[in-house]
């Protein structure tokens, strides 16, 4: 049977990691290179980020990264797909590659989502360190904590609402 083409295309993974850059021989071995390919490619999968609908930026931006101390990692003029101004804005904790992308609620369906995303439920989830430290710092930025701290199997926790009213869990370890 004739070799199946000769050529080779480079791909990487979508987190656009140098790591992930791979050649596939369009050949027999492909399946060996595959193999090898695809564990390196499976290190590299995250989300990027998940939007959260906010009614104006500036104020999640503030709330973000003064009370939560996070880094604006983004903040770009964009459009919308009709071809409106919009922007680009992404928040992350510190050294994260997840992030949030802050949307503002553009149309009345959107605007009624502000604050219900997780329909009432704890929808969000921040870990840290310091327990104690992050809590006295989101405090003293106006944070309103729905919960007192408490002690479960998975580490402190007290529940918090954003400056869109999402419920977040904050987690940090037992007894911090």
């Amino acid at each position: 049977m004739a070799e199946v083409g000769v050529s080779r295309w480079r791909t990487r993974c979508r987190g656009g990691c140098s790591s992930c850059l791979r050649n596939y021989p369009l050949t027999d071995r492909f399946t060996r290179s595959w193999r090898r390919s695809e564990a390196t490619y499976r290190r590299c999968v995250y989300i990027q980020h998940t939007a959260l609908i906010v009614e104006n930026y500036d104020d999640a931006i503030r709330f973000f990264v003064d009370a939560l101390g996070f880094e604006l990692a983004e903040d770009s003029p964009a459009t919308t797909n009709d071809g409106r101004p919009k922007r680009w804005v992404v928040v992350r904790p510190p050294e994260a590659q997840t992030g949030l992308l802050l949307a503002e609620a553009d149309g009345e369906q959107q605007v009624v989502a502000i604050g219900g995303q997780y329909a009432g439920r704890v929808g969000l989830f921040l870990r840290v360190a310091d327990f104690e430290a992050a809590r006295r710092r989101m405090l003293d930025h106006g944070v309103e904590f729905l919960t007192e701290p408490r002690d479960e199997s998975y580490g402190r926790v007290a529940v918090f609402v954003d400056v869109a009213g999402n419920r977040w869990d904050l987690l940090g370890p037992s007894g911090s």
